[in-house]
């Protein structure tokens, strides 16, 4: 456990999450919704493009953003940074710069693969040092963002969008 991070007075269990912190977590999930929605009802197919390559801009950022708070942490000194962490960080920036690089439906399911792999590591490697709050609203934060990337992809296809 990070210490002074999710403790309480007398450190026997993690406080909630500020309701605050919560909400902006599922805000910034939502314009993932707004993407899926313009691919799948958009009339013109540009549009759909459009509404398709900001739902890969958007995936990459919450995989960069995701990645980025357990770097702050480990330039902090609040995480151990061993070499395989670091490498895990970096994989996670460049599984989101290839997936807007491939762009398309290989691209979405690129970053639903980023998004997956980067929460099996933070589960399995860092759970025990993470607040148990952090952990379960990171899992939901995942199952939602590769939900709506994955369904993306799909609506892409039947939209007739590489």
């Amino acid at each position: 456990m990070i210490p002074g991070v999710g403790l309480t007075k007398n450190d026997t269990g993690a406080t909630p999450l500020d309701s605050l912190a919560e909400w902006a977590g599922y805000l910034g999930v939502a314009p993932l919704v707004l993407c899926l929605a313009g691919v799948g009802l958009l009339p013109v197919y540009a549009w759909q493009e459009i509404a398709q390559r900001a739902a890969l801009a958007w995936g990459a950022l919450l995989l960069v953003a995701a990645a980025a708070v357990h770097w702050g942490l480990a330039l902090a000194g609040r995480l151990p940074s061993p070499s395989m962490r670091i490498v895990a960080l970096l994989a996670a920036a460049l599984a989101g710069a290839a997936g807007v690089l491939l762009g398309g439906q290989r691209g979405l399911a690129l970053l639903v693969i980023g998004h997956g792999g980067f929460w099996m590591y933070e589960k399995h490697s860092l759970g025990s040092l993470l607040p148990a709050t952090h952990v379960a609203l990171r899992r939901q934060l995942t199952f939602a963002t590769c939900m709506l990337l994955a369904l993306t992809m799909f609506v892409s296809d039947t939209a007739g969008l590489s």
